[in-house]
């Protein structure tokens, strides 16, 4: 998502004079502990190539779309301003909702309330449009207005945000904040590499998701300005379109860029080779390099079919780490629930209902335990 409009994905200049963000000194350990320390995280084997020189990029993730190993990652939970990577998560709770060939009149109401300098498809009101035009709007154009035709066909904005929210708990991605649909800057919106990596991981297991975020052009349909005739729109994702003198990447998924002012650029790339699929997610490169975003996704990619099978994973995108933290919360409330009634008990005879209590307590997260266990095996047995 671009603050000018049809830029989303141009590079950003960064300044020389401004001083580099640092991460915060405590992370999230969802996912591994190792994915919660600063700076980078890698456990090469014998013979695994370097990990690339000259990434500036704040934060980013190699990872195993298969298996869900991470094989790399710089400051994976670092919280930061995700621009359009946050349509992934948009994709993933509203594409399922709407059937494919649903039409859709679009009205002014429909596209009220887009940031300024949005980037848009070229939606018109008292048009229509297919679900599956407007996601191609989306994911080749960042559209912020076929986001926002698609959020009323959800139930509006403030209800797609709280689905998206819900979905990215869901998935374990404790690290993002929504606040609007489209990843516009806005105060208080955040994901990270990790998160954003969650996102593409689950997207691409929908045939749906997979098929627009690969599509590297189509044709939309034209409003006045082309007197009704459809236009070519190109995928804003150079390493998949090939466009503006970027080179395409063999075997690209795709998946989704983004830039703005506040997120610098931001990409989520994913490619298939040799029946394996490398996932990077890149956060805001620091470089002045013409196209940064790409370059440092190339290498990283690179690396990751080089490292893949040649290092040992230094955490997960499954969602056994969410499972166990489910388990230590329930724990310990339990505990704190037996600790508070066995004191307002203090009164009773010693060793009668403060004792039961206790035990009771210890009971149930036991078996709360014992059912998250037998979920997870039942999940790895399917």
């Amino acid at each position: 998502m671009a603050t000018v409009a049809l830029t989303a994905g141009l590079p950003a200049a960064a300044s020389a004079a401004t001083p580099v963000p640092r991460p915060p000194a405590v992370m999230s350990a969802v996912g591994g502990a190792r994915l919660g320390l600063g700076g980078v995280q890698v456990d090469p084997l014998p013979g695994a190539p370097a990990l690339p020189a000259g990434l500036s990029a704040l934060s980013w993730i190699v990872s195993d779309s298969g298996t869900g190993q991470v094989l790399a990652a710089k400051d994976a939970h670092w919280r930061l301003p995700p621009a359009s990577t946050l349509k992934t998560l948009f994709a993933d709770t509203v594409l399922p909702r709407l059937p494919a060939a649903a039409s859709h009149k679009v009205t002014d109401a429909d596209l009220a309330g887009m940031g300024q300098g949005s980037s848009q498809v070229g939606v018109v009101p008292g048009q229509t449009y297919t679900v599956s035009q407007l996601w191609l709007g989306v994911f080749l154009r960042s559209g912020n207005d076929a986001v926002h035709v698609l959020a009323s066909m959800n139930g509006g904005i403030p209800a797609t945000v709280a689905a998206m929210q819900a979905k990215a708990r869901t998935l374990g991605a404790d690290d993002t904040k929504v606040v609007t649909p489209d990843g516009y800057d806005e105060p208080g919106q955040l994901s990270s590499a990790y998160d954003l990596s969650l996102f593409a991981r689950n997207g691409l297991t929908n045939p749906e998701f997979a098929r627009y975020c690969s599509t590297a052009a189509a044709e939309f349909p034209g409003g006045p300005s082309t007197k009704g005739k459809p236009f070519e729109i190109d995928n804003t994702d150079r390493l998949l379109s090939g466009i503006d003198g970027v080179s395409r990447y063999p075997g690209l998924i795709g998946v989704k860029n983004g830039y703005t002012t506040n997120a610098g650029n931001t990409l989520v790339v994913a490619a298939r080779r040799g029946g394996r699929t490398i996932l990077v997610s890149v956060m805001n490169p620091q470089s002045n390099a013409y196209d940064a975003v790409y370059t440092e996704a190339r290498k990283l990619l690179d690396w990751g079919f080089g490292a893949d099978g040649r290092v040992r994973p230094v955490g997960t995108l499954n969602q056994v780490a969410a499972t166990a933290r489910t388990h230590r919360a329930t724990v310990r409330r339990s505990a704190s629930v037996a600790g508070a009634l066995a004191a307002s008990d203090a009164g009773s005879a010693p060793g009668t209902l403060s004792w039961s209590v206790a035990c009771g307590a210890v009971a149930l997260a036991v078996a709360s335990g014992a059912v998250l266990l037998l979920r997870r095996r039942r999940r790895q047995a399917d």
